[in-house]
């Protein structure tokens, strides 16, 4: 898993792609045909590698990473994931006439937050439902990324007081740190 910071160049690029992938990283991603190569031997192992926020690339950088996974034997997936990625994309043609599938994720429905939160971090395994039902409805609408929030701030006060139950109470103080611009 990667994430691209906000305008990243060339070598920040590499340098991601080298951390994310195991890559000793050191000179390397500076030192760019070298760093290319460590990548594509890298990319020849089968598995899936996850670059979120890619909507911040910019097209040169795009066409980077369709080089490294039209390089012969590459075996990786690439998938690439942020609100607006598909506009980049679409600046992107070369890269965009490669992609296999395009996914939306919606909203959560109400039947769906329970079990899923449940599988998103087990700090969610003992909530009453019926608390995430009434969060949802009040604060996060089905935004995953919503629940993603509460989620970290629910994890930092158990990990401030262990002892404390996930109730009605310390969500709605998860909550209130969100701010008013919900």
């Amino acid at each position: 898993r990667a994430v691209a910071g906000v305008a990243p160049g060339l070598p920040q690029l590499r340098a991601l792609l080298c951390e994310a992938l195991g890559l000793q990283s050191g000179a390397l991603p500076h030192r760019a045909g070298p760093a290319s190569q460590a990548l594509m031997r890298a990319l020849a192992e089968p598995g899936v590698l996850v670059l979120d926020d890619a909507q911040r690339l910019t097209p040169p950088l795009l066409d980077y990473l369709r080089q490294l996974w039209d390089a012969p034997g590459c075996t990786a997936a690439l998938v690439l994931c942020g609100a607006g990625s598909e506009r980049a994309l679409a600046r992107a043609s070369a890269l965009r006439s490669r992609v296999l599938i395009w996914h939306q994720v919606g909203r959560l429905e109400l039947s769906q937050v329970a079990q899923t939160l449940t599988l998103f971090h087990p700090v969610w395994a003992q909530a009453d439902p019926d608390d995430l039902a009434r969060v949802d409805e009040q604060m996060a609408r089905g935004n995953f990324r919503t629940w993603a929030k509460i989620t970290s701030h629910v994890y930092a006060a158990r990990e401030r007081d262990p002892a404390s139950r996930v109730d009605r109470e310390l969500i709605e103080q998860a909550c209130a740190r969100l701010g008013p611009y919900l």
